[in-house]
């Protein structure tokens, strides 16, 4: 049974950008204060919620994936940074009822964090 995300030990270096690895890491996890691009936006997107870790969680093709908060029906912040730009950035908002709110790169609005991260996936500007 994988440990739960959240009581991974953090990693003791730093990662670059391209280091981030593509898919989910089982072992530890990679909190935004060892990336060494990372905006101060990032590093602060939980700070309202009262949450200080966030995490990398995995790539969505060129994007990264960061979370601030817990997986399950609670406060919870995603935040995807385009690796080719860091500039641009999109939020998604998960409240403690399971519903949700973000923009996505295809302009739109959405209430599921599905199609949110759907839109990542199929965003090829």
């Amino acid at each position: 049974m994988p440990t739960p995300a959240e009581e991974r030990p953090p990693t003791e270096r730093d990662w670059h950008t391209d280091e981030l690895p593509p898919t989910p890491q089982r072992d530890f996890l990679i909190p935004a204060t060892r990336w060494v691009e990372a905006p101060a936006e990032l590093r602060s997107l939980g700070a309202d919620l009262g949450i200080d870790l966030v995490a990398f969680k995995r790539r969505i093709r060129r994007y990264l994936l960061w979370r601030a908060g817990p997986a399950v029906r609670a406060d919870a912040r995603y935040m995807a940074i385009d690796a080719r730009d860091a500039r641009r950035r999109f939020v998604f908002r998960l409240f403690p009822d399971g519903s949700g709110e973000g923009a996505g790169p295809d302009g739109q609005v959405h209430t599921r964090f599905r199609t949110w991260k759907e839109a990542l996936r199929d965003d090829d500007t």
